[in-house]
């Protein structure tokens, strides 16, 4: 069970929940903050003053003052009017990690709702049941207010949402977990949507993904470096030490971890070659600039995870309710496309090793890495496919935040657009995945035909794994399924743990 305060949640405790099926709950101070800042909402509303999303309407409409026997329509209206999504869905483990930091958010103790409602959403978090979120229609800026709209919708017995694996309406949804739906009261449909956890929940699982794609990356290049008879001089830690890139020195160990005790390595110890291409001399440098990216993402999800994105604050310690800007998606925005480029170029080189391995003229090895050469074509169209993937994620690259548009009005008239780029990132991501999945065809291709030389431990490894799934291409074959094996291979972490299980943990 992980427990809530809005000030102590875990990335790591985010994925565990989010895909894990981890339960979660108010702590004791979680639950006090709340009361705290409700208390203050109520008296407001006795007093009957004017404030911004209390008794007031929302954007443009902030000056229109609400009659106390209208308010909880105004509450059930925002809902209604801002779930305006289009699009497929977000993913169950998006949309779970959404309501879980929509809550731990809450429970931090200056949004003003009320005890039950935070209650109802855990509820529906912890018994699987899953809002149907529109992926599209979000500026990243008022927080995430058409996605988040379609979570709260459930809330109130509208929408629809998925219980396991089955789409039903939300009224259907709650009466079947025995639950009642929640009227709102003043301030509580603001407090629900006005946040940044779409595209950080978005984010976090694109940062959980990505750590595994980057080992994943470093075991690719490793095992191409082998089938390529690269050296592993350009991975001497002094040279890492005189640049203190904490990303460079992780994966230039991992590339020692991986090659270590390779026969095929030490069988060209003292050749004529003095260094490689760049693909393989400049692993580190380029890896490892990926890896700091993720690091430095990690560092401004893990703050925004604890942090109250909703407007006006309601202070406790004064009884305030002050409006501010909380709810602008820029830290994340520019993360995520910071994030973006980072996993792009892992492809970006990946495919430069590829094509390496399939021309004779630079590998040594048989054309297209077939023993049949003009009959079969071998891998010859996949290095087409990668290509046409990291072409695909130079478009997408392209920085969402460096965009906005004006909304309600021209009140609101910058936005992050920072759900698009926390979006685009998983989608590189995956394009990544698939990018990596040809090389390690190719690699594991060309380490076949230096037999009987052995690669490193860690290379090895992979290899093993690689051919229990996929083998030996001795003739033309129907390859598309055997690079999904591959993006499956790596997405769900196999390849890693497996390669892991020999070398010890890599460093992401």
């Amino acid at each position: 069970m992980i427990l809530l305060d809005g000030n102590t949640l875990t990335l790591k405790e985010v994925v565990k929940v989010a895909r894990g099926g981890e339960e979660a709950s108010l702590s004791p101070a979680g639950e006090k903050q709340i009361a705290k800042s409700r208390a203050i909402v109520d008296r407001i509303l006795e007093e009957e003053r004017p404030v911004y999303g209390v008794s007031t309407g929302f954007g443009d409409f902030s000056t229109v003052f609400i009659e106390k026997d209208k308010r909880a329509q105004l509450q059930r209206n925002l809902i209604l009017s801002h779930a305006t999504g289009v699009g497929a869905h977000f993913p169950a483990d998006v949309v779970r990690a959404a309501m879980l930091l929509r809550a731990n958010s809450l429970a931090k103790g200056y949004s003003g709702i009320r005890l039950e409602t935070v209650k109802l959403l855990l509820e529906l978090l912890n018994r699987g049941i899953v809002p149907a979120i529109p992926c599209q229609g979000s500026v990243g800026a008022s927080g995430d207010l058409a996605p988040l709209s379609h979570m709260v919708l459930v809330m109130l017995g509208e929408g629809e949402a998925y219980v396991k694996g089955r789409l039903m309406s939300g009224g259907e949804a709650l009466a079947a977990a025995g639950l009642t739906p929640v009227v709102l009261s003043g301030k509580e449909g603001l407090a629900l949507i006005n946040g940044t956890q779409m595209m950080t929940a978005v984010g976090c699982m694109a940062w959980q993904d990505a750590m595994n794609l980057m080992k994943a990356a470093d075991i690719a290049a490793a095992m191409s470096l082998e089938a390529l008879k690269g050296t592993r001089a350009a991975f001497d830690l002094r040279i890492s030490a005189v640049r203190q890139h904490p990303g460079q020195l992780a994966a230039s160990k991992n590339l020692l971890a991986l090659t270590k005790d390779s026969a095929i390595i030490a069988s060209h110890l003292h050749c004529s070659k003095v260094q490689d291409a760049y693909s393989l001399r400049c692993v580190p440098q380029v890896h490892g600039a990926s890896k700091d990216a993720l690091r430095h993402a990690a560092r401004t999800l893990g703050i925004e995870i604890n942090s109250v994105t909703d407007n006006p604050l309601i202070m406790p310690d004064t009884g305030e309710a002050i409006s501010g800007g909380n709810f602008h998606g820029q830290p994340v925005a520019l993360v995520m496309d910071y994030l973006k480029l980072a996993i792009a170029e892992l492809g970006n080189i990946s495919e430069r090793r590829t094509n390496r391995l399939l021309d004779m003229h630079l590998s040594n090895l048989p054309a297209f890495l077939t023993a049949f050469p003009g009959v079969d074509s071998g891998l010859m169209i996949t290095q087409y496919v990668a290509a046409s993937l990291v072409s695909e994620n130079k478009v997408l690259v392209h920085p969402a935040s460096a965009d906005s548009i004006p909304t309600s009005a021209n009140q609101e008239d910058h936005v992050s657009m920072g759900t698009i780029a926390a979006r685009q990132a998983r989608e590189i991501l995956d394009n990544v995945v698939n990018v990596l999945a040809i090389e390690l065809l190719a690699a594991a291709q060309g380490i076949d035909f230096l037999e009987p030389l052995t690669p490193g431990r860690g290379t090895a490894a992979a290899r093993q794994t690689i051919r229990e799934i996929i083998p030996h291409l001795d003739k033309d074959r129907f390859l598309s399924p055997e690079i999904k094996k591959l993006h499956d291979l790596i997405a769900d972490g196999t390849l890693v743990s497996r390669v892991e299980a020999v070398t010890g943990p890599l460093d992401f």
